[in-house]
């Protein structure tokens, strides 16, 4: 079997569906791609059992038929990497699995696995337990671009550990926790018209944020266990996560008191001030005025104070109130707006940001835990 293709091509395909590859894997076939030749496109699928990873690129002068080869993923990746840009052609011995990259000047030489020695991953789903829906790709890495950050790392809940989409007939609801923080972002650029819902893991919502292109279409076959998300030129097969997600809205508080301040000037001042903070918490203190908040960090075990005050607009007349430097950072890099708003309702409450005006078909809330302070 032979072919040329473009080598930049090749390499941006491989390097994009060798991200679905682990670095160790329990079954050693794993650790290469399957090559297909489908008439002028070859077809690259990778795989982790969980996750199954399938792009095209187009291929030009075939010959000898079609065929399905195994070859070594790590190895082809830092073969296409070098290659010159300019049309190379691939030969390969289907009996043999002797395998030829040939450019100008010089070759590359590998050896192939038959095919046939690929493992299936993808399990074949009834059509009647699936649903389909059509949404921009802008949708989806918008949705993961909001609540990546608030995934949970404990497996003993797995259902933390992933997005949740609960999508419904107008529009796509994403929500993530960590059992400090929580956000929920609701994308209604298109409406899906179904109503469905699974929590997807997060390394294929790490993939589908860095493969998508924006002006990119994307068809979701929603199974019970599984979802299979295609483009033009890229095919993404994921499981789901088993279990329930916990009901978000119901620890959404109403807190009735409204902050009002520059994401800017309070992000500067809370990144400041956290430098003396205890690295084992980053317990940041604030005191909320009607005109202004004051910020106090102490280390007592490093003798190191920092005091700042930043203008704001609170509706309330006093308040002392803790948060995690480290999350008010991660929160305020998310908020989209030049102003952001704080809803609080006490101390021992948690608190609630968000921009002060959401982009359009957009709602984007964040709940963050406070942290229990004695006195300012």
């Amino acid at each position: 079997m032979n072919f040329k293709i473009a080598s930049k091509a090749l390499y941006s395909t491989l390097s994009g569906v060798s991200k679905v590859i682990n670095p160790k894997n329990t079954i050693s076939i794993l650790d290469n791609f399957l090559w297909e030749i489908d008439e002028d496109k070859l077809v690259i699928t990778a795989s982790d059992a969980e996750n199954t990873l399938t792009a095209q690129v187009p291929v030009k002068n075939v010959e000898g038929g079609s065929g399905s080869v195994c070859v070594n993923a790590r190895r082809v990746v830092d073969m296409a990497k070098e290659l010159p840009d300019v049309d190379v052609e691939i030969s390969i011995n289907m009996e043999t699995g002797a395998m030829s990259i040939l450019f100008p000047g010089g070759s590359f030489d590998l050896v192939a696995l038959q095919g046939s020695q690929y493992p299936r991953t993808i399990e074949e789903t009834d059509p009647e337990e699936t649903c389909t829906m059509t949404c921009p790709a802008s949708q989806i890495i918008a949705g993961i671009e909001h609540t990546l950050f608030a995934v949970g790392n404990d497996d003993r809940i797995p259902q933390m550990t992933g997005i949740l989409w609960d999508i419904n007939e107008d529009g796509i609801t994403f929500v993530a926790t960590d059992s400090r923080k929580l956000v929920k972002y609701i994308n209604r650029t298109s409406a899906p018209g179904i109503k469905a819902s699974c929590i997807m893991p997060v390394k294929p919502a790490v993939i589908l944020k860095s493969l998508l292109g924006k002006e990119d279409v994307v068809n979701v076959t929603l199974s019970p266990k599984s979802a299979v998300l295609r483009t033009e030129t890229l095919t993404l097969h994921c499981r789901f996560i088993r279990g329930k997600f916990p009901d978000y809205n119901r620890v959404i508080p109403n807190n009735p008191y409204q902050v009002t301040v520059d994401r800017g000037a309070i992000m500067t001042a809370v990144r400041r001030v956290s430098v003396c903070s205890d690295p084992s918490h980053g317990l940041i203190k604030f005191r909320f005025h009607p005109n202004n908040v004051e910020m106090k960090v102490d280390d007592l075990n490093m003798n190191t104070f920092a005091h700042e005050e930043v203008a704001c607009d609170f509706t309330g007349d006093q308040m002392v109130i803790g948060f995690g430097a480290g999350y008010l950072l991660e929160i305020f890099g998310i908020l989209p707006t030049e102003n952001v708003i704080i809803k609080l309702a006490d101390p021992s409450r948690p608190g609630v940001f968000q921009p002060e005006e959401n982009e359009e078909n957009t709602d984007l809330l964040i709940v963050l835990m406070v942290m229990n302070i004695q006195d300012f």
